[in-house]
């Protein structure tokens, strides 16, 4: 075996004597191709005889000389081969199945993203036909109006006023001397869009079975599900039922700082116009009587509905701001508390002239609402907001 090995190294060697000649021939012609532009062969000629002479030196490379020299390397090459291949093909087949399960995986999370959105669709359809349903029941439409009403306030405080318009009383706060033209509503209301905020969003009520809560201070809570910003809720709601654009402002404007409180209204209501022109601007607050936390000023409307009391607090000029909308602002609460005593007599208290600004210069039809006191429940302030939602309808045109 030795013997013939020596003798099959010879061959190599006249193999590796060849393929060196070669090259240099491939070499040579380069050479002469790059100075010898004006050679008669084609230069398409040329290149075939090379790309000839590169498949003849791939066809005949050092691999190729020892396997036809030696049949066992050939043979162990081919084997060497076919598991590099088998192994080759067995991690093609790994990668390729993982990006498959990779893209299987985004199919199903794609699904499952449209299965979230078809189902967050019909959440929101079922939404939209529990609203249906509720607002049926509760239709502005189908409150009830010619009933009887009567104030059932218990331990009340006197209602106190020293000017009155018809039926409708006002405890003017201010040196201001009011004529009959000054009460008088002249007004025609045809504003459709109608803005509800509150500065005192964390006002809140007596705890109920129905809306209990954990106070964050003297009948206040963060929890804006029962304090006056849920109040203003429905009657958004109920406004809307009504055909109006209603933009109710649901921030913060006393937390966490109590002080300021008038300053962040403000600047929130005066960012609101700037995209929703209104002349009628609401501020839902609640009465806060400190000296009677028990005090539930409530009327009761029909045989069953049970209300909390409203009460108009409209500002002036007369501590010295800027107000130039005060008596219009005092028109409009006439007007709606004068269709209110028509309607539900004693669902207003009197109305409140005072000399703070409040706000409401910001539009001719602006106005604090404080709805119920401290010792009413969310419940009875809620009820009200139905009817004084079907009394504004009566009056905006």
């Amino acid at each position: 075996m030795f013997n013939v090995t020596v003798l099959k190294m010879k061959d190599i060697i006249k193999y590796m004597l060849g393929i060196f000649i070669l090259i240099l021939i491939i070499i040579l012609i380069s050479n002469t191709i790059n100075k010898e532009k004006s050679n008669t062969k084609p230069e398409n000629e040329i290149i075939q005889n090379v790309e000839k002479g590169i498949k003849g030196l791939t066809s005949n490379t050092f691999l190729g000389c020892l396997e036809q020299s030696i049949p066992v390397i050939a043979s162990i090459n081919k084997q060497d081969n076919t598991e590099k291949n088998k192994s080759n093909i067995s991690q093609f087949e790994s990668i390729l199945g993982t990006q498959i399960s990779s893209i299987k995986s985004l199919e199903t999370q794609e699904t499952g993203d449209d299965s979230i959105e078809i189902a967050e669709e019909k959440t929101e359809e079922q939404n939209v036909q529990e609203n249906t349903t509720n607002t049926s029941t509760n239709n502005v439409e189908e409150i009830q109006t010619n009933v009887t009403t009567q104030v059932i306030t218990n331990n009340p405080i006197t209602e106190s006023f020293n000017t009155q318009y018809g039926n409708v009383k006002i405890k003017n706060q201010t040196d201001y001397q009011l004529t009959q033209e000054m009460m008088t509503p002249d007004i025609t209301i045809e504003n459709k869009n109608i803005v509800l905020f509150h500065t005192h969003s964390c006002e809140s009520y007596t705890p109920s079975d129905a809306y209990p809560y954990t106070q964050t201070g003297n009948f206040r809570t963060t929890d804006l599900n029962f304090t006056v910003t849920r109040v203003g809720t429905e009657l958004e709601n109920y406004l809307k039922q009504c055909n109006y654009n209603v933009v109710h402002n649901t921030d913060y404007h006393d937390y966490p700082a109590y002080n300021g409180s008038y300053t962040k209204s403000l600047a929130t209501v005066e960012n609101i116009l700037q995209t929703a022109p209104s002349d009628i601007i609401i501020d839902i607050h609640r009465d806060a009587i400190g000296s009677r936390s028990d005090y539930a000023p409530i009327v009761q409307i029909g045989e069953t509905d049970v209300a909390a009391q409203l009460m108009f607090v409209i500002g002036t000029n007369a501590g010295g701001l800027w107000h130039p909308n005060w008596n219009q602002n005092l028109k409009f609460a006439i007007k709606i508390q004068e269709k209110a005593e028509e309607m539900y007599p004693g669902l207003f208290k009197p109305i409140m002239l005072t000399t703070s600004r409040y706000n409401q210069h910001t539009g001719k039809y602006a106005s604090i609402i404080e709805v119920g006191a401290t010792g009413n429940t969310l419940e009875q302030c809620l009820t009200s907001m139905k009817y004084l939602a079907k009394v504004m309808n009566e009056v905006i045109k």
